[in-house]
C-alpha cells in the first residue's frame, strides 16, 4: 500500500441529498439564492481595502523612504499580492459585483493587471479547472499531481519560487505574448509601465522594485503552498471531497495566505457561484449534513504540508492507497 493524500472511504459518508443540500452538496433553491447574493456596496469597501493593503503599503514605504520601510513592504506585499489575486479570482467568477462591466473593470485594471494576472485568460482556464478537477483539461495538473513528494523535491520547488526562477518563466510567457500582440499581455505591460512611471515621477523607484520582487519571490512561495493545500495529490472524481482538501482555518493562515474565506475551498468547489462572504455558511451546511466530518479535515496547514512533503501523510491525516504519478510541473497565472 502506498500512502497518499486521497481521503479513504471511511471519511466520506454517503448522506446526501438532505432537505437543504442536493446530491452534489449544493444548497436547495431558496437557500442557494440566498448564498449566491452579491453585496455590491460591501465589496466596494473590500476592493478599496485590498488596494490599501497593496498599493498603500508600497506608497507608505516610499513616503518613509528608509531601508526598513522597504523591507517591511517587501514582506507585507506577500499578503498584498494575495489579496489582489484572490479578489481577481472572485472577479473571474463574476462574483465581485452584479454589474459585469464593473466586475470586469475592477478584476482586470485594479486587481489583476497590477499583479500580473491576465483575468480574462485566467477565467477561461480556471473554469476548465472547475468543470473537471484533475481531468484531461485541468490547467494546473502539473502543479497538483505527484504528491506526496520527497522532502528534497519539496525544497527544490520552494527554492525555485523563493529565488525568482518560477517568476522568470512567467515573465518569459508574458513577453512572448507581448511579441504576439496578445491584448491582455499588452494591457498588463501598459499598467506596469504606468506604475514604473509613477514611482520614478515621485522619485521613489524602489517602490516598484519592491512590488515586483515580492511578487516574484515571497508571493510565489505563498501561492504554491496554498494551491497544493487546495488540490495537491488528489484525484479526478465527481465527489468534490476527493478533489479538494479540507483544512482547518486559523487567524494567522487567513491573514497571510487565505484571506477572503479562500480556505473554505471545498465549499467553493461544491458551488462556485457562492461569493466569498458566504463560503463559511455553505461549509457549515456541509458539516451539519454530515457530509464533511472532522476526520476529513487536516488540523493545520503545517500538518498538511508535512504530509505532502514527506512521502505520505502522518497518522490523523486523510489517506488512501492510491496515487497519481503524472509528471509534475509549474503553474502560471498568466493565461493569454
Amino acid at each position: 500500500m502506498v500512502a497518499t493524500l486521497v481521503p479513504s472511504n471511511e471519511v466520506l459518508p454517503d448522506v446526501l441529498p438532505t432537505d437543504r443540500l442536493n446530491q452534489r452538496g449544493m444548497a436547495v433553491r431558496d437557500l442557494r439564492d440566498e448564498l449566491r447574493r452579491i453585496p455590491n456596496v460591501r465589496n466596494v469597501g473590500t476592493v478599496i481595502g485590498a488596494m490599501l493593503q497593496s498599493f498603500g503599503v508600497v506608497a507608505l514605504a516610499g513616503y518613509l523612504n528608509t531601508w526598513w520601510s522597504y523591507l517591511a513592504a517587501f514582506v507585507l506585499m506577500t499578503r498584498g499580492h494575495v489579496c489582489l489575486n484572490i479578489l481577481g479570482h472572485e472577479a473571474a467568477h463574476r462574483l465581485l459585483f452584479k454589474n459585469q462591466a464593473a466586475n470586469d473593470f475592477a478584476g482586470r485594471w485594479l486587481l489583476g493587471y497590477p499583479s500580473f494576472q491576465a483575468m480574462l485568460g485566467y477565467r477561461r482556464s480556471h473554469f476548465a479547472h472547475h468543470r473537471d478537477e484533475m481531468g484531461p483539461e485541468e490547467p494546473d495538473m502539473g502543479l497538483y499531481s505527484g504528491y506526496p513528494v520527497a522532502p528534497d523535491s519539496w525544497r527544490r520547488k520552494l527554492v525555485r519560487d523563493a529565488t525568482g526562477q518560477s517568476a522568470i518563466k512567467n515573465f518569459k510567457g508574458l513577453f512572448g505574448a507581448v511579441k504576439k500582440r496578445r491584448p491582455e499581455a499588452l494591457q498588463i505591460v501598459a499598467v506596469q509601465i504606468v506604475m514604473i512611471g509613477l514611482s520614478i515621477a515621485v522619485m521613489r523607484p524602489l517602490m516598484y522594485v519592491v512590488w515586483v520582487l515580492s511578487w516574484s519571490t515571497l508571493w510565489r512561495v505563498s501561492n504554491r503552498m496554498r494551491s497544493i493545500a487546495e488540490h495537491g495529490g488528489l484525484i479526478r472524481s465527481k465527489d468534490r471531497r476527493l478533489t479538494t482538501h479540507v483544512i482547518r482555518q486559523t487567524p494567522l493562515a487567513r491573514f497571510w495566505m487565505v484571506p477572503y474565506n479562500t480556505g473554505w475551498h471545498l465549499a467553493h468547489h461544491v458551488d462556485m457561484g457562492v461569493p466569498w462572504r458566504n463560503l463559511p455558511r455553505l461549509h457549515k451546511e456541509l458539516v451539519d449534513s454530515g457530509w464533511v466530518i472532522e476526520k476529513l479535515e487536516w488540523p493545520t496547514y503545517r500538518a498538511f504540508w508535512k504530509a505532502a512533503s514527506s512521502g505520505g501523510p502522518p497518522s490523523g491525516g486523510p489517506a488512501n492507497p492510491r496515487r497519481d504519478n503524472r509528471a509534475q510541473g509549474e503553474n502560471s497565472m498568466l493565461n493569454f
